[in-house]
């Protein structure tokens, strides 16, 4: 698979949605981030990567539109909200250089070096495809020394 940069969302905001606007608020409780009229809102402790995963998650709201208030299907769109962030965040060469880096460790510091929040880096892992498992397993084996 062919290597390439890292999502950036601020350049896709700036882009394709310049009408959007970015607000650093107090955290809301249990939420890092949400869509207003306003635009979209983010908890200004987040750190770096924190503010990335964020956005991104944000934006595939904005774009696949509200939430549904409904006790199946609302938790069913954030799940799939989740997964869809963590996929655009994790590309499978980065994963494969992280998990090399941190010598196979799911943890906070290959979240970082993938530039995310651990949960994402959890979904993605947790949702990856048996041919994208498959893929990253056989590049570890080639790749280690």
């Amino acid at each position: 698979m062919a290597k390439s940069s890292k999502w950036h969302p601020w350049r896709y905001i700036r882009d394709h949605h310049p009408h959007l606007r970015v607000h650093f608020v107090d955290p809301a409780e249990g939420s890092a981030g949400h869509v207003t009229r306003r635009g979209i809102e983010i908890d200004k402790t987040c750190n770096q990567a924190e503010r990335r995963s964020t956005l991104t998650h944000e934006l595939t709201h904005y774009e696949r539109g509200p939430v549904p208030d409904h006790p199946y299907f609302g938790p069913r769109e954030e799940r799939v909200v989740e997964r869809l962030t963590a996929r655009q965040l994790i590309e499978l060469d980065h994963l494969v250089d992280a998990l090399l880096w941190t010598r196979g460790r799911v943890n906070d510091d290959t979240a970082e070096e993938l530039w995310v929040d651990l949960e994402v880096l959890e979904t993605r892992i947790q949702h990856l495809t048996p041919r994208e498992r498959d893929y990253v397993e056989r590049e570890i084996t080639r790749r280690q020394p």
